[in-house]
């Protein structure tokens, strides 16, 4: 069990490089919302929903790729990391140059005008530069570089918090306006092309035929899974504003919503984060340990213990609402969207839960299983947020996330268990996640008016809480530390 001792420990560094950083990241709210209106705010959701999806087309499902050959007996790693790199570039410049074509339109559906065009290029260019570093990143992953990785991540993200302090805290100007966030992660994605230099002058384009379409075939769909995933995750996002009946929320414009629900959507984030950390460790960590004999054991143990810290991190977040929201979105403006808050970090633990179960298709080398599943999830979140949009606003975005996600975990469990079976504790982690989401409404519901005392409440009960799982797994974490 030290294996999971070690997935701990470079889950934590990890966490240094994505949890923390991002953390930090989430930290920016406080200023974008006592800066910019919902309007703006909504233009700058709108964008990273396009983002996030088109990121997933630039790196066309190379990561993976990258970590399943270059894993396998007798790889030459040097060659597999200059593949993927080519693959990834060649792909980035030429959907870089066709979105420059369209940079006009775009710019006028996300609301800021041909006139600000610029800010399009802004946009494609930290697109660009976050696919340039995608293979380089994985390769310090595959290196059990943890701690560099996680500098890497860090200093990117202080520099990108230090500029949006100075553009939207010094030298603000209201004409530029919501532009500043987009010119403060260009400049701060710059930093990587040092901090990969050597690696980066190190790569020599190259094209094996043979082993390039088998790379290509094996990656293309994790791309299409990515791509579904994306639609599952931004979605809501980009359709609030469109499928929204206008005057659902009385004086307020679909943009100024569309601003509302982002602001409640960071604090998902958290355990997204989580999740995120979790995955950097674990991917590799499933392939180099796929040839022991008791990996459907240790993989089922890992799983548990994920959901029992998702379930922390639900209850912590989820009966804390009241207060975070005090602290990180200050302008009360905001504040009426929340209530989406519980299910959405309920649709990402569940989302965690999947990733877990991916292994099967993964080593089996089934990754078309990934592309049914994420595609189902994605017709599902189509569908669900078509019909709820209009009846329940965001509340039904949140509904609709929390369906997909669970949902594409259950399948992804059905369909393992035919082709690689693994004794996954699924009572047991359902116990912990309807007990501790039970738990997260009846605190709220109990209405504390000084600060001072809901803390030391949800405090006592957090520490109950813990103490109860603590003895419930005591037996298990003995096993681990051995």
């Amino acid at each position: 069990m030290s294996k999971i001792k070690r997935l701990a420990g470079e889950t934590v560094l990890y966490g240094l490089g994505s949890i923390v950083p991002r953390f930090l990241n989430f930290l920016l709210i406080r200023i974008h919302t006592e800066v910019l209106k919902p309007e703006e705010y909504g233009i700058i959701t709108d964008v990273l929903a396009m983002v996030a999806f088109l990121n997933v087309i630039y790196a066309f499902g190379m990561e993976t790729a990258y970590f399943r050959f270059a894993t396998k007996p007798g790889a030459d790693e040097k060659h597999i990391f200059n593949l993927a790199q080519t693959v990834v570039l060649g792909i980035s410049v030429f959907v870089s140059v066709v979105l420059i074509v369209f940079a006009g339109p775009l710019s006028g559906e996300f609301g800021f005008g041909r006139e600000h065009i610029t800010y399009m290029y802004w946009i494609l260019a930290i697109m660009l530069l976050d696919a340039v570093v995608m293979i380089p990143f994985a390769r310090l992953r595959l290196q059990k570089k943890a701690l560099l990785f996680a500098i890497g991540k860090f200093v990117n993200i202080v520099i990108l918090v230090g500029l949006n302090i100075y553009f939207l805290r010094v030298i603000y100007n209201p004409e530029v306006g919501f532009a500043y966030v987009f010119l403060a992660n260009l400049l701060a994605n710059l930093f990587f092309l040092p901090f990969f230099g050597r690696m980066l002058l190190s790569w020599r384009p190259a094209y094996e035929p043979a082993m390039s379409r088998e790379m290509l075939r094996y990656a293309y769909p994790v791309m299409l899974t990515g791509l579904a995933g994306m639609t599952n995750e931004t979605f809501s996002r980009k359709t609030l504003k469109y499928w929204l009946p206008d005057g659902f929320y009385a004086g307020r414009s679909n943009a100024y919503v569309l601003g509302i629900f982002g602001a409640a959507y960071k604090f998902a984030v958290l355990m997204n984060l989580a999740v995120q950390a979790f995955r950097y460790a674990a991917e590799p960590f499933f392939f180099s340990n796929a040839a022991d004999k008791n990996s459907p054991e240790l993989f089922a143990r890992i799983n548990h213990y994920f959901i029992v810290v998702c379930c922390i991190i639900l209850l912590g977040v989820g009966i804390n609402l009241d207060v975070l929201k005090v602290f990180f979105i200050p302008n009360p403006l905001y504040w009426e969207g929340l209530a989406v808050v519980p299910f959405l970090l309920l649709g990402y633990l569940f989302l965690g839960v999947y990733y877990n179960f991916t292994v099967w298709f993964k080593l089996t080398d089934r990754t078309y299983f990934g592309t049914i599943l994420t595609a189902g999830g994605a017709v599902l979140t189509i569908a669900a947020n078509y019909v709820l949009i209009p009846v329940a606003g965001y509340m039904g975005s949140s509904w609709a996330t929390l369906l997909c996600y669970f949902s594409m975990a259950a399948a992804c469990y059905w369909f393992g268990q035919k082709y690689y079976p693994i004794p996954y504790a699924i009572g047991k982690g359902l116990a912990y996640i309807v007990i501790t989401t039970g738990l997260v409404y009846v605190v709220q519901a109990i209405q504390i008016e000084s600060m001072y005392l809901a803390l030391a409440f949800h405090a006592l009960v957090m520490l109950t809480y813990l103490l109860i799982v603590y003895f419930i797994e005591r037996r298990g974490l003995q096993v681990v530390r051995r």
